[in-house]
């Protein structure tokens, strides 16, 4: 029943959500940060409905980890699509996540995604990824923070909750090239939630944790050729305390 009940709820989300776009977008000819950040706060709350429909017990650890006050570029490991989800929720600020391109074929979710400052890379074109990554260069540059999953897809290694996929190095070039800082995440039982149980939703614990931003420019030069290594094993560090607590 529960995953019925949200389907309806994402479906109509997102038809009645297209005047309310129509609306935003004339307010951001007067008032773009205003229209940009109300955009923001009704995503999210679309977002919590759905963690609460879908019968997710979510706790967060370290929220006050995350910068209010400047982008960031958030790293995380990848279980499920509930991992945006739930992290995207707790945005402080304009934030665009990374998304695979085969997103942007969905009509409506697509305009919402656009509008909040997402952007989709295809994964097997160097030409189009590098591109995307400029964007989100620039996104920073004026302001607006960047999720993206540094393994490149979903691990769907079920033996250990804390285990990752290798993080791709060519994602942190949004750091390094901006100087803003990185938050890491690490999220647990988010599979649970639907993957483990497609395409039925299942009530389940799920464990979102923000660590201390990293500063690159903080760290040797050693470390710093190495970033992908070094925010991994910061991310699973916290993975691993997750076991204690489901």
């Amino acid at each position: 029943m529960r995953t019925i009940i949200t389907v309806i709820f994402v479906f109509l989300f997102l038809v009645i959500g297209l005047p309310v776009l129509g609306i935003e977008w004339i307010i951001s000819k007067f008032n773009k940060k205003a229209a940009d950040l109300s955009t923001l706060r009704i995503v999210q709350w679309g977002f919590k409905v759905v963690l609460f429909l879908s019968g997710t017990k979510l706790t967060v650890i370290g929220k006050e980890n995350i910068p209010t006050d400047e982008p960031v570029l958030y790293i995380g490991n990848h279980r499920s699509i509930f991992d945006i989800v739930a992290s995207y929720a707790q945005c402080p600020g304009l934030t665009g996540y990374i998304s695979k391109n085969t997103i942007e074929k969905v009509p409506i979710l697509r305009l919402f995604m656009k509008r909040i400052y997402c952007l989709f890379i295809d994964r097997d074109d160097m030409k189009q990824s590098m591109k995307v990554i400029l964007t989100a260069i620039d996104y920073v540059k004026h302001g607006v923070s960047i999720g993206i999953y540094p393994e490149g897809t979903r691990n769907k290694d079920k033996s250990d909750s804390a285990s990752v996929l290798p993080f791709k190095e060519g994602s942190f070039k949004i750091a390094q090239k901006t100087g803003c800082k990185i938050v890491p995440m690490a999220v647990t039982g988010t599979a649970e939630v639907f993957e483990d149980h497609f395409p039925w939703l299942h009530s389940q614990h799920v464990i979102l944790q923000y660590g201390e931003p990293i500063d690159m420019k903080s760290l040797d030069k050693e470390t710093q050729k190495k970033i992908g290594t070094y925010c991994q094993e910061r991310v699973v560090e916290m993975l691993e305390t997750h076991k204690a607590m489901l």
